[in-house]
């Protein structure tokens, strides 16, 4: 099913053959940014509700973007839907996969993808924290294979993590940095396959001491965020955390961690305070309660929040 057959006038933009692998959130979005820096772009997805939606999602999101009639003709026209894997890869230059975050899932797909594909087509794995190597692991083609993580809203967050693995090509890592970086995302390069990559170790390091200041009775959840969001988070979209040290002085940061490091939570498994909560039932705004109690439609206010708040800083 094509979303729009691509313009004459508009054949000269197009620079790769994409195909992204799922039609969800993560793919929708990956999708947009692929055609609106002008490649052709084909969606495929095993489950029909999602191929079906996908035209619409995209629309949505377009105009979320406040991009301009033009534009958006022209990369909507760029996007075709594919019922099969098959026909979906066979003539990709790069293959993005974003399905769920399922190890044998993901490994599944890409045994097929590497039947398929060219020999040529870099092979691009997006998960979170799953370790590329462990994905890729059983192909033939390993040289040719990646992780790159992108961020949600993969269409307004400007980041992308390159993963390398121990099998990497230097020459395929250098490709995607470029193709990112013509696409006007913000790729960095992570040079060893670590569980979490970069940003959600920090991210998660973060919310490893949150909830211990919680669970030891220190303040409450309600209190962690009003820190967060009323101080350093402040700050954060525009002053790194090595980048700050380096601004007040490395001999000033090493004097507070000299004080404060030996207090903080270290865990190496999950809180039993969140494991309890789970076991409640206590799975946040979806039940009305988690860390924090939330009213219905809070969800929604606060995902619409986020994303104003995203797509402003973008303009």
């Amino acid at each position: 099913m094509q979303m729009g057959a691509i313009p004459q006038d508009d054949v000269m933009t197009i620079q790769k053959h994409i195909t992204i692998v799922g039609a969800g959130l993560m793919g929708h979005g990956i999708a947009l940014v692929m055609a609106r820096a002008g490649h052709s772009v084909t969606v495929t997805d095993p489950v029909s509700e999602s191929r079906d939606a996908l035209p619409e999602r995209v629309l949505a999101s377009v105009k979320a973007l406040e991009i301009n009639a033009n534009e958006s003709a022209a990369l909507l026209n760029r996007i075709s839907v594919c019922k099969t894997l098959e026909d979906a890869v066979k003539q990709a230059d790069i293959v993005f996969e974003a399905a769920p975050e399922k190890l044998e899932l993901k490994q599944q797909i890409f045994a097929e993808i590497e039947m398929y594909a060219s020999p040529h087509c870099i092979l691009a794995s997006n998960t979170s924290v799953i370790p590329i190597s462990q994905i890729m692991q059983n192909l033939a083609s390993r040289h040719r294979a990646l992780g790159t993580h992108w961020w949600n809203p993969p269409h307004i967050i400007p980041l992308v993590e390159i993963v390398k693995t121990q099998w990497t090509a230097p020459a395929v890592a250098n490709e995607m940095l470029t193709l990112l970086t013509k696409a006007n995302k913000t790729p960095v390069m992570v040079e060893k396959d670590v569980p979490g990559f970069i940003g959600n170790r920090l991210q998660h390091a973060l919310w490893r001491e949150a909830i211990s200041l919680v669970e030891r009775g220190i303040c409450s959840a309600e209190v962690v965020d009003t820190v967060v969001k009323a101080s350093f988070g402040r700050r954060l979209a525009v002053l790194g955390p090595l980048e700050n040290a380096d601004l007040i002085g490395t001999d000033l940061t090493l004097d507070i961690h000299e004080n404060v490091l030996f207090d903080l939570e270290n865990r190496q498994e999950p809180s039993p305070y969140l494991r309890q909560i789970v076991a409640d039932g206590r799975l946040g705004m979806k039940t009305g309660f988690g860390f924090r109690k939330w009213k219905e439609g809070e969800a929604e206010i606060i995902r619409n929040r986020v994303n104003n708040h995203l797509c402003q800083l973008e303009k």
